[in-house]
């Protein structure tokens, strides 16, 4: 059996009305130290920002969630942020911010596959149960 290692999580929140404090989760961004792992999926529900608000621009609101991916894996279209050490990565990813595109609180949890918790994260959290 694999050692289990603990890991960071928080969740991506699209607030399109920040004084409404009312928001969509639309990504999970997780990270384990000792796996050498950071790792983002997000997903905006077009749907559901339409209906809790319908003048936010959804295309401007996924420019914004691309970047958390890019930033994640080191990719260089994500900008300077991409290119700092994977602790470093994760604490300017789960930075508080007075945006459209937020990051909640951070948990954390054990895991002997990241990867493999961060997409029943993803599947717990964004997506919705087919009706």
């Amino acid at each position: 059996m694999p050692a289990l290692k603990s890991f960071d999580y928080a969740v991506v929140r699209i607030v399109p009305r920040v004084e409404r404090e009312e928001f969509i989760n639309a990504g999970v961004i997780l990270f384990c130290r000792t796996a050498r792992f950071l790792g983002a999926r997000v997903q905006l529900d077009r749907g559901r920002l339409a209906a809790l608000a319908p003048l936010c621009d959804p295309a401007e609101v996924e420019r914004h969630l691309t970047l958390i991916p890019l930033i994640s894996e080191g990719a260089r279209e994500g900008g300077p942020p991409a290119g700092w050490a994977l602790p470093e990565r994760f604490h300017w990813l789960t930075a508080p911010r007075s945006t459209v595109v937020q990051v909640g609180p951070v948990h954390s949890g054990v895991t002997a596959d990241p990867r493999g918790s961060l997409d029943r994260l993803f599947e717990t959290m964004v997506e919705l149960p087919d009706s």
